[in-house]
């Protein structure tokens, strides 16, 4: 709620530039879905969708073409033509189809000209003017009486902390730009590579992930145990060469071939055992099927 009432701000704040579409942000990530291996530090993720502002368009291009897996992506951005609507409403020029000049003396710089880099979305510059639209908009909003914003550093994504007497809420607000009509976007955060350009977007299942574990929630008994077998696999993991992804990724697999029934408090060891079980038979085949 806190970040969605942060979006309707901004989006009213940028209403008179040419910054991304800000869409309602949607909860992911372990501490969303219940199984955080960590008790302190919790970080909060929410995926803010970006949309093209009026005048662009947003095209998908893979990073190298035909390598498998195929998760890394730049957002290239291009203008369209508005002279229809321009006719019709009024309320802009048409980037395409009018002088320079006349663009630069009447409207603000197109998005190519502001967090692009080349002609691709820039993650960076995308994350630093959205770090300074919180700021701006922080002051405005109820929770502004009560808690203390401190903004974090990070380059990649939007990062802060909300705190008031002995309560700390980390947030960290990811953007994506949608694959078509899926639940699969491409986002800000890093990939596992050492060095991610500032142009590179990669792939992300977060949101079919998170619905994935709400349906799970509906439809397994009251007494599954299935999240703190998760939990305390990732725990047990911290540390090593493991990520929690992996875990996760394991986790999902069984939940689809073990009845949910069979995830309650009394059979918690024989799960736990079959999630060692499948990781090293993974290891094994040196093969784990993204799920």
């Amino acid at each position: 709620d806190l970040v969605n009432n942060l979006i309707l701000i901004a989006r009213q704040v940028s209403s008179d530039s040419f910054f991304p579409v800000l869409e309602p942000g949607f909860a992911i990530g372990s501490a969303n879905e219940g199984w955080s291996p960590y008790e302190e530090n919790i970080i909060y993720q929410v995926l803010v969708p970006l949309a093209p502002p009026s005048g662009h368009t947003f095209l998908l291009e893979l990073c190298n073409p035909g390598e498998m897996p195929e998760r890394n992506f730049r957002v290239r951005v291009e203008l369209e033509c508005t002279c229809v609507t321009e006719q019709l409403v009024g309320d802009m020029l048409c980037f395409l189809h009018h002088a320079e000049e006349e663009l630069r003396r009447n409207q603000g710089p197109s998005l190519l000209h502001t967090l692009c880099t080349g002609s691709y979305l820039d993650v960076q510059k995308t994350a630093c003017r959205f770090h300074q639209l919180v700021k701006a908009c922080w002051v405005v909003l109820p929770y502004s009486h009560q808690w203390r914003l401190t903004m974090l550093p990070c380059s990649r994504s939007c990062k802060f902390k909300v705190a008031r007497a002995e309560e700390e809420i980390n947030i960290e607000i990811v953007f994506g730009v949608q694959q078509g009509d899926s639940d699969i976007f491409v986002s800000s955060q890093a990939s596992e590579a050492i060095f991610t350009p500032s142009t590179t977007w990669t792939l992300s299942c977060a949101w079919a992930e998170a619905k994935f574990f709400e349906l799970t929630a509906r439809q397994a008994p009251d007494d599954s145990f299935h999240l703190r077998c998760l939990q305390l696999c990732a725990c047990l993991l911290v540390g090593t060469d493991f990520s929690s992804y992996t875990l996760k990724t394991v986790v999902m697999h069984l939940l689809t071939t073990i009845p949910l029934s069979g995830w309650c408090r009394t059979h918690f060891l024989l799960r736990m055992g079959d999630i060692m079980r499948y990781l090293c038979r993974c290891l094994e085949e040196k093969l784990l099927d993204h799920f």
